[in-house]
Order: structure tokens, then C-alpha cells, then sequence
């Protein structure tokens, strides 16, 4: 089996790593998270690379590309700890294109493409946790169209999206809307996230909306599960460049007259922090290359990345700190928003916790062990 990346797949990569490499650097970040964690102007410039339109079909004017190269994507965005939501477009452009109607494809998958439009995901509630199943925003139909009542809270970008992806509960069972921002019947609080990105809780009482589909929690499942592969190629992104600005500090900060990169216990934990930053990439491409399976078997696939990039992650940030000292954890040095990239999404979309226990609910009875 040749698990080496295409020659397309390598330009993709390059032409990402060139524009976060010189048009996406630390002191522009640092300015988009002091704006409030969302520029229109990089947003277009991705729009512009063709990024926003990774999973749009070819006939609604996208790439029509698939989860390796969504991968390649979200690892070299993850190496600039870029923040605005592409993963948000890839969630969306997935839902849409398996569910949405015709209509309603022609009418968003092409504005997707081109980012004139932001579609993001609003299925998190205060007392769901991690529970995808769990939804008190209801729908009702009323003079033949669908309102939706309920709440959501962390929508990435939920105050500037265009419309929302809301699962809401009909009669017991979960489907899955279409909800635009120009409804007066949703308010959107926004705020800046811990990473420096912006979020926002919904509040929805009686808006019309679009129904996708009646399979709410299959829908929602693969939307999570996209995202969750993402997640874990950005994270890769992340650890990749924390390894490289601790390896940097360890080889230039001196003690006693020679540098600390050379003191054997540091050498070990570098050792120990690479061995979990490839365990991490080998689970990314894991979720990635599992997206198209079906569903029980893409669902506990994703689950076992997602428990060891949140180990990984976890490990390579704490250990870049403490190998940093003090100035870890300045705002002033990148170090400090590498690790609070890492701690935020081992928490997005299920902790390692929540993923330990999903992965134990689907093994099979022997585990493979006997059989």
C-alpha cells in the first residue's frame, strides 16, 4: 500500500505552508485576536486559495477534493494556528452535500466555495456535554414552515456566520436545519475564545428554518466526525511547531556556559514529546483515511484518534512549557498559544475522556482478541 502524498496533494500543501508562512505570521494573528478573532481579509485570501471550496462538489463550483487533502490543509493551518473556522466549511460542505436538497445545494454550496458565505455548526448545549444525542432545541411545524426554539452555546464564529447548522428534536427524534442569521428570532452573543478566536452562544425562539433532514443524529455524526478529523490534523499542525520552537529555545538558552539542549534528562523528554507528536500523526491520517467508511466503523475510528491526539496534545504542550520555563507562558511568546491551541481542542468535540469511554462502548465482544 503507498501511503505517500500525490504530487497534487504535495503542491496543496505548499501553496498553504507559503501563505501562512508569509501572510499569516504571529504579529497578524496577534492582531486578528486583538479585532476580536475573525478577518475578513484572510478569510477571502483562503476563499482565494480554493480552501473554502475543499469538499464543494465540481458542478456548485468547488474542488471536489476529499479528507486527505482536507487533512494536508488543516495540519498546515494548524502550523500558524490560523483562526479563522475552515473546518467550519468543511463540516458544512459535507452536511450539504449528503443531505441538503437541490435547491438548497444551489443555493449555498457555491457561496461556500467562493467564503461569501460561513455556514457553522451550532449543536453544542449547556447540559449535552458531549452527548450528541442529547438536544432540548425543538422544532414545530406552524403555517407550513419550520420554527425552532432552544439555545446553543461555543457556535465558532456563531455572530458572523451567515446560517447555522442546528440539530433540533421533532417529536422525540433528531433532524437536522438550516438556519440563516437574518432571522430576527435569533440572538447571537459573541466573544473572543480562549485561543483568541471568536464564538458565540445562540439564542433561538420561534426562527424559521430549513429542514436538511430528518436523520438528524446520522447527519450530525458525520458533521462531528469531519470536524474531529480536522481537529486532529490542525493539532498535528500545532505540535509540529511546538516541537520546533522548543528544540529552537533548548539549542540557543544556556546554563553553566553550554546550552540545555545538551543536558541528557531534556534530550529524553524531547524524545518523549516526538514519539507522542508521531503517534498523533499516525491517527490523524487513521480519522482521515476513515471518513468515507460507514458510519459505525468511521465513528469508532474517529473516536480512537481522537483519544490519542488529546494524550498527545496534552503531553507536548505541557512538556513545551515546562521545558520553556517562565517565559512559556508570556502572551508575548508563541509557546504560550501553541499550548492554549492544544488544551482547547483536546476539549472540542469530546475530551479524551469522553473518546476512552466511546471507544470501550463499541468494541466488539472479544475485541479482536480472540478472533
Amino acid at each position: 500500500m503507498d501511503f505517500d502524498f500525490s504530487d497534487e496533494q504535495e503542491q496543496l500543501r505548499d501553496a498553504v505552508r507559503k501563505w501562512v508562512g508569509k501572510a499569516y505570521d504571529f504579529e497578524r494573528r496577534s492582531a486578528i485576536a486583538d479585532a476580536g478573532g475573525f478577518s475578513p481579509e484572510a478569510w477571502t485570501e483562503l476563499a482565494e486559495l480554493g480552501l473554502c471550496g475543499l469538499y464543494v462538489p465540481e458542478d456548485h463550483d468547488g474542488l471536489g477534493l476529499g479528507p486527505i487533502e482536507g487533512m494536508v490543509v488543516m495540519e498546515e493551518l494548524g502550523r500558524g494556528l490560523v483562526l479563522e473556522p475552515l473546518a467550519q466549511s468543511l463540516i458544512a460542505a459535507g452536511v450539504l452535500a449528503n443531505y441538503a436538497s437541490e435547491e438548497l445545494k444551489s443555493a449555498w454550496l457555491p457561496r461556500l466555495a467562493t467564503g461569501q458565505a460561513v455556514v457553522t455548526l451550532a449543536q453544542q448545549e449547556r447540559k449535552a456535554r458531549y452527548r450528541l444525542e442529547l438536544c432540548e432545541t425543538t422544532a414545530q411545524q406552524a403555517g407550513g414552515q419550520w420554527l425552532l426554539s432552544g439555545s446553543k452555546q461555543l457556535v465558532p464564529a456563531g455572530d458572523l456566520a451567515d446560517a447555522w447548522l442546528v440539530p433540533a428534536t421533532v417529536q422525540g427524534k433528531l433532524a437536522l436545519f438550516l438556519l440563516e442569521r437574518r432571522s430576527s428570532q435569533v440572538q447571537a452573543a459573541g466573544y473572543s475564545t480562549q485561543d483568541g478566536a471568536r464564538a458565540a452562544d445562540l439564542t433561538i425562539e420561534q426562527a424559521p428554518a430549513q429542514l436538511l433532514t430528518t436523520e438528524g443524529l446520522a447527519a450530525l455524526e458525520l458533521a462531528v466526525d469531519v470536524g474531529i478529523a480536522a481537529l486532529c490534523a490542525e493539532a498535528v499542525g500545532v505540535m509540529d511547531m511546538t516541537m520546533h520552537v522548543t528544540l529552537e529555545y533548548l539549542n540557543t538558552r544556556k546554563q553553566f556556559g553550554v546550552v540545555i539542549g545538551s543536558f541528557q534528562a531534556l534530550r529524553h523528554r524531547i524524545a518523549d514529546m516526538k514519539m507522542q507528536l508521531e503517534l498523533a500523526r499516525s491517527m490523524s491520517y487513521y480519522a482521515s483515511l476513515k471518513l468515507n467508511a460507514p458510519a459505525e466503523e468511521r465513528r469508532r475510528a474517529i473516536s480512537r484518534a481522537k483519544f490519542q491526539l488529546g494524550q498527545s496534545m496534552r503531553y507536548v504542550g505541557q512538556q513545551a512549557v515546562q521545558l520553556h520555563g517562565g517565559i512559556g507562558v508570556t502572551d508575548e511568546y508563541i509557546v504560550s498559544h501553541y499550548f492554549k491551541k492544544l488544551t482547547q481542542l483536546e476539549l472540542t468535540f469530546g475530551d479524551s475522556l469522553h473518546h476512552l469511554g466511546e471507544v470501550s462502548a463499541r468494541m466488539q465482544d472479544a475485541a479482536g482478541v480472540f478472533s
